[in-house]
């Protein structure tokens, strides 16, 4: 197959435009995914901690720490992933404590978000941004 150039650059603007339109779509997605978890209640800040690296030099696997004590449930999200949802982490009336330690995949350089929901029916958000030089998906 050869490649003329009035092909180059109709895949050119092909291009340029789906990199317009993607980060709205990855936006829309945390959004989504945010008002799934907290049913689009107010969150609060404090009361939750996120540990992840500031930078990170691979994005396959990044080790994160989350603990929000009192929480009935923590959502951890990575808001420029095409699919935002990492883990959704419940804990039941006998566990000992409300931490939880994982590796995370992300594309690229961008925030780390996780939201607890509390004993009372509160919620509460960390964010952290992950520096990423080299991109975990296909990146």
């Amino acid at each position: 197959m050869t490649l003329t150039r009035r092909d180059s650059l109709v895949l050119g603007m092909g291009a340029l435009t789906a990199g317009m339109f993607l980060p709205k779509i990855v936006h829309a997605a945390t959004e989504d995914a945010i008002a799934a978890f907290t049913g689009g209640a107010d969150m609060g800040e404090g009361g939750i901690t996120l540990t992840a690296p500031e930078i990170a030099e691979n994005g396959n696997t990044v080790p994160i720490e989350v603990s929000a004590p009192g929480a009935e449930a923590i959502v951890i999200l990575a808001t420029g992933n095409p699919t935002p949802g990492v883990a959704t982490i419940n804990f039941g009336p006998m566990a000992g404590e409300q931490f939880a330690s994982t590796r995370i995949r992300l594309a690229g350089t961008q925030d780390v978000m996780a939201i607890a929901r509390m004993s009372d029916g509160s919620f509460v958000q960390a964010r952290q941004e992950v520096k990423v030089t080299i991109g975990g998906c296909g990146g």
